[in-house]
Order: C-alpha cells, then structure tokens, then sequence
C-alpha cells in the first residue's frame, strides 16, 4: 500500500501534538514533591559536612507546603509548614537528644534561623534556562549581612502552586524555587533540584504537629542556629 507523504506529516505533526499536550499536563499538577540536594558554604561548623543534612524534601498540595529537612543522623530535622486555609505558619525543629519545639508564626516574617536574610534585595535578570523540563527565570539576590556576596536562585511559574514562597524568605517570588539559597546562622544552604514527582500527598502532613513544645522565636533562632553551626 502507498502512503502519501501528506499523510506521513499529518500523522507526525498529531504525535507532536499529543506529546505536546501531554507535557503540558504533567506540568500543570498540583500535588506532590520536589526532592533537592543540599550543599554547603561558608563557615564550617564542628559537624563534618557529610554528616550534615544531604537533601531537602518539599511536599505541596494547592496551597499547602512543607519544606522538610532531615539530618542523616539523631532523627534531628528542621521543618518549615504552610498551611493557608488552617492559617498555619510552623517551624519545627528536632534536636539531638530528642527535643522537639515549635514555633508558630505569621505568613509576613521572615522564619526562625534566618535573620541574615533581613533586607535582602531580589533582581531579575531576564536570563533564562530549562530545569528538569521546566522553563525557569533567574534571579540574584544580595544582602545586608553580606554586601560582597551576591547569590543566584532560579525559580518555574510552570508548578501549580498558589503563594509557594509563604514560608521562606523569597516571598516575592512568585514562581518555584529550583535551585535557591538559605542562610542558617553563618552557615550557607544551597539547595538544587534533583526531581519533581506526581504523587498522592495526605493532607495530615499539613496540620499541626503535636507532642511538640511551643517556644518564642528568640529561643528558636537559637536552636536553629545552634543545630546547623554544631
């Protein structure tokens, strides 16, 4: 049978298109995880760096976000939760030994262990790149606490995610963190984006943890401070 080459690119053109589409929903999902590796500069603590937290795992559902991370050691952990429709703004920290502490805040400041973020200043570059398939805007960042530094975050608006920066310092930023920057103390997070999964997520990972003791933010600066510059 002879086929036309009309034919030929008409069926080519609808591959396209349908794979086209399908990209298009895979980036439109609301719900799942983004899982970062972490790396370090700075000041080094007393805590070899391979024994400090490797990755950052961030759970989102719609509005609700929770940054989580884990130290590979002692179950100690800092965690961020937002939660707008319960008007929940967390931090949790598990600190060696077994002390667990929460402090409850407000959508407007800036999280425990991260006063050296104050003031900071946002610039847009217009430079563009394609992160793990997504179309990403970059940004560099300079601050107060360190005027001879400048930093570089990158960040998608192709995540279906309402306020995604509520509990960090990068309010403004209206998109996806892929690959941005924490500072803890005198201690640099720098986190990179290794993978973004469609998955089912409970909501029961966005309400308020219990058998945790609130504690004012001074106190948990200092623990915070305290767990990432040991």
């Amino acid at each position: 049978m002879r086929i036309s080459l009309s034919t030929v690119t008409a069926a080519i053109l609808i591959i396209i298109l349908n794979s086209s589409c399908r990209n298009r929903e895979t980036k439109s999902f609301s719900q799942g995880e983004i899982h970062y590796s972490i790396s370090y500069g700075g000041p080094s603590g007393s805590i070899p760096v391979e024994l400090m937290p490797r990755t950052l795992v961030v759970s989102f559902k719609r509005d609700r976000i929770l940054f989580d991370i884990q130290s590979p050691f002692g179950n100690m952990g800092i965690a961020n939760l937002s939660n707008h429709e319960e008007e929940i703004y967390d931090t949790y920290v598990n600190m060696f030994g077994g002390g667990r502490f929460l402090y409850s805040g407000d959508p407007e400041e800036t999280p425990p262990g991260m006063k050296s973020m104050n003031g900071m200043k946002i610039t847009r570059t217009g430079k563009t790149a394609e992160i793990l398939g997504f179309s990403c805007e970059h940004a560099t960042v300079t601050l107060p606490s360190m005027p001879d530094s400048v930093f570089e975050i990158w960040f998608t608006g192709e995540l279906d995610i309402n306020d995604p920066n509520a509990a960090n310092p990068f309010r403004e930023i209206d998109g996806v963190l892929l690959k941005f920057f924490f500072l803890m103390g005198e201690r640099e997070f720098i986190f990179e984006a290794d993978g973004i999964y469609l998955k089912e997520i409970p909501d029961r990972i966005f309400l308020r943890r219990e058998k945790y003791r609130r504690v004012t933010k001074e106190a948990m600066d200092e623990f915070i401070v305290r767990l990432v510059n040991f």
